[in-house]
């Protein structure tokens, strides 16, 4: 009993180490991407010609992202992926609250209410799940030794779940490929799937790197190279059709998919590969499922409601005036206005100033047809 008991509270106490690594990972990774964006705008706006990575705050923001990027890590070495993976929403929740920050709008309470107050709903719900599917989740926690993690791979579950996979795998992606299926959920079902095994692999050499710096070394098996091999292979091609994603679509949308479709494949992995919800009762599990349902839905209102920046680009009206258009005026619009989604032409004025227009108070001369007669005081000129 006293064992049992010691046992959980080793476990209770692993599970926090993790998730406040993860918490802290997300943050420092939100913050970085923010200062690197802050130092390739700052830079556009120079009139000098030095590449990005010349300043030193985007080398600033990249120390930052490894330092997120290894606390994501580590975490995964004390905690269940169900707990970890979830937590994704807290990149998306800082983010959303940096973005918020440096806009620095200015308006009434009752125009702030309409347009902001859906996000902020966002915000609760994702505090609320996390803290949920953080406290009903999962706490089995397991020594990753590579025995162990042999004895998970070579397990029907597991090797039922690959096939699975890699049988979901090679049908999207030979439509992908051969059909020219670039859908939004399709790209991002490869990433996720591709997650999935990320996650797994992501936990296995983690968890050998912790028992090795204990004193147990775990480096020189050979499951250790396989896994390692895996997670770098899958990390790749993963980022690859992540950022294809975000090229063919709207980026605000794929962050949203591609945090569902990654969480529910992450913890369908930890379910399956390290039998993380075996000893767990139904209420965990629906408490745990609840928190994890809010923060999805949390995350749909941040990114749906965050507002675009739009670039200003002049279009030219139908009315000009003596000769001289006039552009950003309330005239007959020459391209369609922008609705969202690209179309011919350029986009309207979006850059919230009041109406410009150009000069239009100046003399022009007249413009006249030279006819077959000279003008007076002059001579005839011979033609050849």
């Amino acid at each position: 009993m006293d064992n049992s008991q010691a046992q959980q509270g080793v476990s209770y106490t692993d599970n926090l180490i993790g998730t406040l690594l993860a918490i802290f990972g997300g943050v420092i990774v939100s913050i970085s991407l923010s200062v690197q964006k802050y130092s390739h705008v700052k830079l556009a706006g120079t009139k000098e010609q030095r590449s990005f990575y010349e300043t030193k705050t985007w080398w600033a923001g990249f120390v930052f992202i490894c330092v997120g990027e290894g606390a994501n890590f580590v975490s995964y070495a004390f905690a269940p992926i169900a707990v970890i993976a979830p937590l994704n929403a807290v990149s998306v929740l800082t983010s959303s609250i940096l973005g918020f920050l440096f806009l620095r709008e200015k308006s009434k309470a009752k125009d702030f209410a309409k347009n902001h107050g859906l996000t902020f709903l966002g915000y609760v719900l994702i505090i609320g799940g996390t803290y949920l599917f953080v406290s009903f989740g999962p706490n089995s926690h397991e020594k990753l030794q590579a025995g162990n993690i042999v004895k998970h791979i070579v397990g029907w579950p597991v090797l039922l779940y690959l096939l699975l996979e890699i049988i979901a795998f090679c049908l999207l992606l030979y439509f992908y490929k051969q059909r020219s299926a670039n859908y939004l959920v399709v790209v991002l079902l490869l990433a996720a799937l591709l997650g999935s095994v990320t996650v797994i692999t992501v936990k296995a050499v983690s968890g050998m790197l912790l028992l090795t710096l204990e004193g147990s070394m775990q480096l020189d098996y050979p499951i250790f190279s396989v896994m390692f091999v895996c997670m770098v292979a899958s990390v790749v091609f993963q980022a690859r059709f992540l950022s294809q994603a975000c090229n063919l679509h709207d980026s605000s949308l794929a962050a949203c998919v591609n945090y569902i479709f990654s969480t529910v494949f992450a913890v369908v992995a930890g379910a399956v590969f390290y039998l993380e919800f075996q000893n767990e009762d139904v209420l965990h599990i629906c408490m745990f499922l609840l928190g994890s349902a809010l923060c999805f839905l949390g995350v749909f209102l941040v990114t749906k409601y965050r507002k675009k920046a739009k670039l200003f680009e002049p279009y030219v009206t139908m009315d000009v005036a003596q000769g001289v258009p006039t552009i950003h005026d309330n005239g007959l619009v020459v391209q369609p206005d922008y609705s969202g989604s690209f179309s011919y032409g350029a986009l309207v004025n979006n850059d919230g100033v009041a109406p410009a227009t150009l000069p239009v108070n100046l003399e022009h001369p007249a413009v006249t047809v030279r006819g077959t007669d000279s003008p007076p005081g002059r001579t005839n000129l011979k033609m050849d």
